[in-house]
């Protein structure tokens, strides 16, 4: 690590977010040198001094990264003159810092801090100009002091930035009184790093501060793990992990819930936007349930088009469609080759035939893309249903501004945590009919809850469950698979297919499943990538970018997403040179939240057009997308996901790779997801003995909540009255 002070000559390059830059800097002594890294909106003529290491770039040469940058005030009259010339002061430009100085000479700093009327000495200066100049002073030493404190602390100049920007002059009154407000009140700061401020600071491990904010971090880490409340017993037991005793940790609970901070119900600890989103969720389905729905002719039902839906349809499947007549809200739920798809496009033909208006909807992009295309009618995601307006943070279709629709219908409802749920049903308008439609055997959602299995588990929501597999589907060896692992027994693998001849099918038409066995994880991760890159295009003729993909439990680890997409990026596009995010083009992406401008959602996947220091260019769905500065940083390499992230989607083949090292996170449900997210084909590869885990824990671990309680409780007294 170095250290040099200077001034910055001139920005080559910034980023629209200003966490990335390139500059020209010239030190104290005369030396000129590039500056990359995180400087922040830094300008040329800007005195500032920057800690990093030294870099040799293969185009530019030897480079210094930063690590450390922390503004300075000058102190020789050149120095000065170019602060304050820089544009840091709104309308004094090179003539007149130059005037200002010529004046004041080294005093300038001090008369503009102290005695700003004797500016007025300077012709073209006069009692406004003259406040403008001493308050934008007066910030910049504000945030050259803050910075410097905060470089002392250890914070590094992508957090410093951001503590600046929502503290400003108050940044170092604030670290010094409670540190622990970074974690509160700034994004993407958690307790952890408050934390290592606060004990720079000097605060002690029994200070009600510090105990207060670790109580409100593992709350939150209980609601990372799906959780809507948690008990208090158990985030005390946690809490020793940061030197927290039980006592101290459940007073600072009582203190918390009795500053509304946190809301205590039903033996559990809730964030106050879940408890809300809970209660109303609690409160809108047994709404629904309740209700009387205006009547529906069953003359509909014989319709030509409708007629022709229900022929097709078994006796269950019929009976979901007629529940969808009668009741408010209906669960459709059923595994892989029952029917589901079916079903659901004679529910729309049925209300399409009453002249209902229809929203259908499902928490991706691609899993609504299926949907449209299944119905033949138009279909979004639910963010886009329910208008979210990323500038106001929150959705502006509502209670007070309903959908326009008769029927809503929602697939991959078990993707529906419970704040979506709370939105959605919120947004219902009178008079209007649900229907969720998902297969509780899934992975819960990402976010907190488990709307549709605890749906599924109250008597009186009405629930149709699809058990019948339809012969054609169950030839399916990926069908069969699904349903060993639903019975806790290891998927059975397809008999051993000779190499693609002349006149076969490029890709198995029926659904077949296979075993790569490997107990170690570096050589699992060699054969997956062979597997990919190789063995499938050349015995199915699948394109290993646009009909594969891989699905693993977690990030990490020689079998996570993170090491597989660097190994299949190397196999699949070799020698390329990587660009903004190591991207290159030829590089699958996935984009990881809903971008609105660009019509891009969470779980879209494209393949890298062009790439440089500013753009990327992705070909998503057959139309090409620019994603400028910031927008890039929610696309991520996707030859290898998380089978969380996949949920939703379809993939002609999929590759899952499993390990013992994934202990902690194998389950049926996990499983269950990766499998049943092909159409016709699946290859296992890795651990026998992981699968043989994952198929026989029966689910994750139960998710804290009181949903099934309170609808419960709403629907008996409904009753009584």
């Amino acid at each position: 690590m170095v250290t040099v002070r200077g001034l910055v000559r001139t920005v080559t390059f910034r980023n629209d977010d200003q966490s990335f830059s390139v500059v020209r800097f010239l030190t104290v002594d005369g030396q000129e040198l590039t500056v990359v890294g995180p400087l922040g909106p830094v300008n040329a003529g800007e005195p500032v001094r920057v800690t990093g290491t030294w870099e040799e770039h293969g185009t530019h040469g030897k480079q210094l990264r930063a690590q450390a940058v922390v503004p300075e005030l000058p102190t020789t009259p050149d120095g000065i003159r170019r602060l304050l010339g820089s544009g840091f002061v709104p309308d004094i430009g090179a003539t007149l810092s130059g005037r200002i100085v010529d004046r004041f000479g080294t005093s300038t700093l001090d008369v503009i801090a102290d005695h700003p009327q004797r500016l007025k000495e300077v012709p073209g200066i006069g009692k406004a100009r003259a406040e403008r100049i001493q308050e934008a002073f007066r910030a910049r030493r504000a945030e050259v002091e803050s910075k410097a404190f905060m470089q002392a602390l250890g914070v590094g100049p992508a957090l410093a930035r951001k503590v600046w920007e929502r503290f400003g002059g108050d940044t170092t009154q604030v670290l010094r009184e409670n540190p622990y407000r970074l974690a509160e009140e700034i994004a993407g700061i958690g307790f952890l790093t408050a934390d290592r401020v606060g004990r720079a600071v000097g605060i002690r491990d029994e200070d009600p501060r510090r105990i207060a904010a670790c109580a409100l971090y593992l709350l939150l880490q209980a609601v990372d793990d799906g959780h809507t409340g948690a008990p208090p017993e158990e985030l005390a037991v946690n809490a020793h992990e940061f030197g927290v005793e039980r006592p101290l940790l459940l007073e600072a609970l009582e203190r918390l819930t009795d500053n509304g901070n946190v809301i205590r119900d039903r033996a559990l600890i809730y964030p106050p936007p879940l408890y809300r989103a809970e209660v109303a969720v609690g409160e809108r389905v047994a709404s629904l349930v309740l209700r009387p729905v205006r009547p529906m002719d069953p003359r509909y039902l014989w319709s030509p088009e409708v007629s022709r839906a229900l022929d097709a349809l078994s006796g269950t499947q019929r009976e979901a469609v007629r529940a969808t007549m009668d009741h408010g809200l209906v669960v459709l739920t059923g595994g892989p080759g029952t029917g589901k798809t079916t079903t659901v496009r004679a529910v729309v033909a049925l209300h399409k035939s009453a002249g209902h208006k229809i929203a259908l909807a499902a928490p991706t992009g691609r899993a609504a893309k299926r949907l449209s295309e299944a119905t033949g009618h138009e279909a979004s995601t639910l963010h886009r249903l329910l208008a979210w307006d990323p500038r106001l943070q929150r959705f502006l279709r509502d209670a007070d501004a309903t959908l326009d629709a008769d029927l809503v219908l929602v697939d991959e409802a078990s993707m529906v945590d419970i704040q979506l749920a709370q939105a959605l049903l919120e947004a219902l308008p009178p008079g209007a009919r649900a229907v969720f439609v998902g297969d509780a055997d899934q992975l819960p959602p990402v976010g907190p809850g488990t709307v549709l299995s605890d749906l599924l588990a109250c008597p009186e929501v009405h629930a149709v469950r699809l058990r019948e597999v339809f012969r054609q589907a169950a030839q399916s060896a990926i069908v069969r698979a699904a349903y060993d692992v639903l019975r806790g027994t290891v998927p059975r693998s397809s008999a051993p297919r000779q190499p693609l001849q002349p006149g076969d099918p490029p890709v198995p038409p029926d659904g077949e499943l296979f075993w790569l066995k490997c107990d170690d994880a570096e050589r699992a991760q060699e054969l997956l990538v062979q597997t990919v890159a190789g063995r499938l295009p050349r015995a199915f003729g699948l394109d290993p970018l646009r009909d594969v993909q891989v699905l693993v439990p977690t990030h990490r680890g020689p079998l996570g997403a993170q090491a597989l997409n660097l190994a299949l990026q190397s196999a699949l596009n070799p020698g390329v040179a990587r660009g903004r995010r190591g991207f290159s083009p030829g590089d699958k992406v996935m984009q990881h939240k809903n971008n609105y401008d660009l019509d891009v959602w969470n779980g879209d996947v494209g393949i890298v057009v062009s790439v440089d220091d500013k753009t990327v260019k992705v070909r998503i769905d057959g139309r090409d997308v620019v994603f400028t500065g910031p927008q890039a940083d929610a696309l991520y390499l996707a030859f290898a996901s998380t089978t969380h992230k996949a949920q939703g989607s379809e993939y002609d083949a999929v590759v899952v790779g499993l390990h013992t090292s994934h202990y902690m996170l194998l389950n049926r449900s996990l499983l269950y997801t990766a499998i049943t997210r092909a159409r016709r084909l699946v290859v296992l590869v890795g651990s026998e003995r992981a699968v043989r885990l994952a198929a026989s824990t029966e689910r994750v671990s139960e998710r804290h909540g009181a949903l099934r309680e309170r609808l419960e409780e709403r629907l008996r007294v409904a009753a009584r009255r």
